[in-house]
Order: C-alpha cells, then structure tokens, then sequence
C-alpha cells in the first residue's frame, strides 16, 4: 500500500488536506473523519450503509453522505489522501479510481502512524484488557493535564471522540487491536503502528474467523514482538507462559519489563489498592484481571514520567469503560452487571471476579455465544470458564444465524464442552428473559456478559421486572 513521504507529517502540520474516507460510517472511521475536520481539514466520505451512533455523529458534522454507495467520480486527482476502512473490498469502486489516479492511499493505522512519527507512540495489545488499561492512561494523564493524543476502540465517558490528533501533543496512546489493517493489508492493525512502548496484556485465543488455529493468532504477538524498534520498551503479564516467551525473545535492545497483580483487598463488596506506603486506596474496577490492568497501566505511567503517587492520585476517579463488567444497576440488595466478554478467557476471568468480590452472594451468569464461537476446536476453549456461578447459561440467538451457521448449533455439545451438566442452553430471547426472570426470587448477582445484544433483549424492561 503506498504511503506518503515522511514530508506528510510535516505538511498537516502547516496547511489543510484534502482528505476522502472509503467507508466512512465505521466506528473509528468517523470519529478520525470528525477529528481531522476538526483540525481544519476538508473531509468527504462514502459508504453503503451507515449504523448508529455513527449516522447521527456524521449528521451533526455535516459529514454524512448525501446518499449511500460507493461513487468513483468523487475520486479526484486533488485529493491529498484516502483512508480506507475494512468495509470496503479490494475491488470497491472508489479504492480503484484512487489506485488509478495513483492517490496516496492510506489503512486507518497506516494513516495514524503518518501522523504521529514525530511522537511517542504507545501502544496497547492483547487478547483482553486493551481498551481498559488504554482508558486508564488517558484517564491519569487527563487527571494530570498531559498533552496527548489518543485512539481508543469505544467511547469513553468524558471523551466525546475515540480519535485525537494534533500537532502539539508529545504522545499517542493507541489501542491496537488485532483485526486486518485495510482490504489491501491483512496485517494487524498494531503491526502498523511501530511502538516505543509495546505493552501485551495478555494472550488467549480470539478472532477465530480470522485466525482459525491458536498458532496463527500468537504469530502476530512475535511479530509485534520482533520488530520493536531498538531501545524500544516491551511490557508484559508475567503470569501469562505465552507472553513470556515473547518477553525473553533475545532482543538485548530493548527494555522488557513483566508486570503482576497489584495487591488488592476485597472489604465489604469494595476493592482496595494495597500500595508500598501509605493507606489503602479504594478503585471502582474489581477482580485479578482488572488488578493486572492496573499494574499494567502503571507500568506504562512509570516509563513516562508519571510517579505512583500521581498514579494513585488519579485512579480512585477512573470510570469503568461502559460494558467492561459495569454495573448496570443495584436495587433490593441485587445487582446487575454486564461486560463485553466473549471470549472464553474473558467469560472465565469476569465470573471469577464477580465471584470473589461478591462471595455470599447467588451468581447467575448467562454468556451470548455467536456462529464463530461454536466453531468445535474453538468451543472446547469454553470448558470450565463459567464454574465460579452458581447457575450458568449460554445465550445463541439462533434467528439472526444463516442456514450455514445453524447448522453449527449443537446444544448438547455446548453444555458438554462447558463441563457443566446444569448449564442452561437459550436460543431466543423470550426464553432468556424468562430463564431470568424464574430465578429473581433466587439470586442477588445478575452477570450478563456478550458483544452483542441478547437479541435486542430490552434490558430498561428487563432491570424493573428483575431487581
């Protein structure tokens, strides 16, 4: 994929550009498209369909398509860049007419490392924890008033952006995901970056459509891992036996730094730091995963110039990223969480948590599974990751499967492959909100955990008839 000359860097510090996104309605693709209009750039985009919050955000810049589709006539020769996201394909119509004018062509990463050559470029991968430990930096460096730039997977609370970028910040903190950089580059998204600091928080195996066997999805971590640059800094889990392989790599030009749990204690349903001086300091994230983020984001404040005691001073105040084990609500002496795991390491990790933080208390734990996550050598990754509940289901919205994907439901292997012969298995949404509401009477823990939606369950209904 061609890229600009490192003169790009300079330029968009000097004059405006004029810049079209090829598929422009996706999650981060408008929030660059909204922050590059913002820095005074002319931004136009295309796409062929556009969700929410995307179109209403798009809307309110004056950046939504006049209408939807892919229209080469708008790829002119003037053009000083095209970004172009994974909605598109290789041979969508505006991506050729660029390649035919021999337009500089850029993936979201490659355009985000373009642009911030001149800064420490920070980096935060891994199976889980990404987006957490990334909120937490820009969290301590907003508390301290840091200049920074930022790209992070999901809208946090006091950000109105998951994109920033400017000409003066020193730093970047990038969440970098694992996913195909661009339909003209399959490599992942963190590989483009080239961090200073690369932290792995931790490695399990996900994305299997995208990598279909365990070794596939770790070769990207030695990758990552391999091409730091020299005096570059790695930071790892100590505790995860695949990051340290990657962590003893013989690389003795770079700094690599291993991080464990911080020291917690669980008072009264409450989590509390347990730091080297002074008094206990009271978090609102709970459980050992979270504990390593926070070791993990501390680590990372070190190497930068923030002490612990800033460190400390600002984490009380952190708020948990939305769906990252929140709690939804607490009424009646119940409560309901939800969290964004999927994956099994992620299932494992936040029922482990509740249960520890919560240990008197009847835990219902309901995990919503997708077409990929049955596929069997996948599956069986499931086993025992939800034995820390004291009831357990499993969620498969069976109506938005295809004919193809059907055929992969097997409900007595799912509650085979979960080692757990009580397991309930649901297929619809009517079903699951039933399966809730028979055990109100029983459990004080609610923990609902999955990246979709339950199949639209609706969740303001479900809280009131609940709790």
């Amino acid at each position: 994929m061609p890229y600009f000359c490192d003169q790009f860097s300079f330029t968009y510090r000097l004059m405006p550009q004029s810049i079209h996104f090829i598929a422009i309605g996706g999650s981060v693709m408008h929030n660059l498209a909204i922050s590059l209009q913002q820095a005074g750039h002319t931004v136009t985009g295309s796409d062929d369909v556009i969700y929410e919050p995307s179109h209403t955000r798009l809307s309110q810049h004056q950046l939504l398509p006049t209408e939807l589709g892919w229209f080469p006539d708008r790829i002119q020769a003037g053009l000083d860049a095209v970004i172009v996201g994974m909605h598109a394909r290789p041979d969508n119509p505006e991506l050729l007419r660029a390649q035919e004018l021999k337009l500089p062509i850029f993936s979201l990463p490659a355009y985000i490392y373009q642009h911030s050559q001149q800064k420490q470029r920070i980096v935060i991968a891994g199976s889980h924890g990404k987006t957490t430990i990334t909120a937490m930096l820009m969290h301590v460096l907003t508390f301290h008033n840091r200049a920074f730039d930022y790209l992070v997977g999901t809208t946090l609370d006091g950000y109105e952006s998951t994109v920033r970028l400017s000409a003066q910040a020193p730093l970047i903190v990038i969440e970098g995901d694992a996913y195909a950089s661009s339909p003209l580059d399959p490599t992942p998204k963190f590989l483009n970056y080239q961090p200073h600091i690369a932290l792995i928080s931790g490695i399990a195996w996900d994305h299997v459509s995208i990598y279909p066997t365990w070794d596939r999805y770790v070769d990207q971590f030695e990758e990552l891992a391999e091409a730091m640059p020299k005096a570059g800094i790695l930071i790892f889990d100590e505790d995860d036996n695949m990051l340290d392989i990657i962590g003893q790599k013989e690389r003795t030009d770079i700094t690599k730094l291993p991080y464990q749990p911080h020291p917690s204690k669980i008072i009264d349903g409450q989590t509390y730091l347990l730091p080297r001086r002074g008094d206990k300091i009271p978090v609102p994230v709970f459980g050992e995963h979270n504990m390593k983020n926070i070791a993990a984001a501390m680590t990372v404040c070190d190497r930068i110039g923030i002490t612990e005691e800033q460190f400390y001073a600002a984490i009380p105040t952190f708020k948990a990223v939305p769906h990252r084990l929140e709690q939804v609500i607490e009424r009646n002496g119940k409560r309901l969480f939800r969290d964004f795991a999927y994956a099994p390491a992620k299932v494992e990790a936040t029922t482990a948590a509740v249960r520890a933080q919560f240990p008197g208390n009847s835990v219902v734990a309901v995990a919503e599974l997708h077409a990929v996550n049955l596929i069997p050598a996948f599956l069986e990754e499931y086993r025992q990751t939800m034995d820390k509940a004291n009831q357990a289901a499993v969620f498969i919205n069976v109506a938005g499967f295809s004919a193809d994907e059907r055929a992969l439901v097997n409900i007595d292997a799912v509650r085979t492959t979960f080692g757990r012969p009580d397991l309930t298995v649901l297929t619809d949404a009517e079903a699951l909100r039933q399966y809730l509401l028979d055990k109100r009477d029983k459990a004080t823990i609610f923990l609902l955990m999955s990246s979709g939606s339950f199949g639209d369950l609706n969740f303001t209904e479900l809280v009131d008839a609940l709790l």
